[in-house]
């Protein structure tokens, strides 16, 4: 099976153009993008992401989520009290839904992309259409990690209105985005066509093993 890095093309990561490549980098003719057959540095980049990621993920929920504030007082919660908190005030689907976008979100995204890299740093031939599959879930819902913080948000707007008591976001929140923006950002430097390298190279190997018996 013929590759494209074999037949020289590249995919421009700007506009998606598919281009001959001569050498190892060049520009995209339409767009004037870079172009390369893999992104430079792929592996290294998503880790040091991930690990920043994975430090702030702690701060983002064990310090306080949401600062709800009433007549007989104020009460910090964290991601995991105030799913509680929500829960026993009869608000069960917002609290379901802050616990499945705050706390299950972000930890298996981290998850997986944690796989990604090991099996592709040691090479791996292990199920590659699976492993591009999970990569393409993760960049799906990347586009849906801040669904928490804009349901804290609204939240707090509603309760303010429509009684006395009031939310605030705490300090939690800015770990969170953050959180967030590194898990995307990992997610977008990850060259997923790393995945299929090991997979052609054990493809190759016999053909060039027949072409030197003739």
């Amino acid at each position: 099976m013929t590759t494209a890095r074999q037949m020289r093309l590249a995919g421009c990561h700007d506009c998606g153009l598919l281009a001959r490549l001569p050498h190892e980098h060049g520009h995209c003719p339409r767009c004037g993008g870079a172009l390369h057959f893999r992104k430079p540095g792929s592996l290294a980049k998503t880790w040091a992401l991930l690990i920043a990621a994975m430090i702030l993920y702690i701060p983002a929920n064990t310090l306080p989520m949401m600062i709800t504030g009433s007549i007989v007082g104020t009460q910090s919660d964290t991601i995991l009290s105030g799913v509680v908190y929500l829960w026993t005030s009869g608000d069960w689907p917002i609290a379901a839904l802050v616990f499945f976008a705050s706390i299950m979100v972000p930890l298996l995204k981290m998850i997986a992309i944690l796989l990604l890299l090991i099996t592709c740093q040691r090479r791996s031939r292990w199920a590659p259409q699976q492993r591009t599959r999970l990569y393409r879930l993760v960049e799906f819902v990347g586009r849906w990690s801040m669904l928490d913080i804009y349901v804290v948000t609204i939240l707090a707007a509603l309760v303010q209105v429509q009684s006395l008591a009031s939310i605030a976001a705490g300090p939690a929140a800015v770990a969170f985005a953050i959180v967030v923006v590194l898990t995307m950002l990992s997610a977008m430097s990850f060259d997923p066509r790393l995945i299929w390298d090991p997979v052609d190279e054990e493809q190759e190997i016999p053909g060039e093993t027949h072409d030197a018996n003739h």
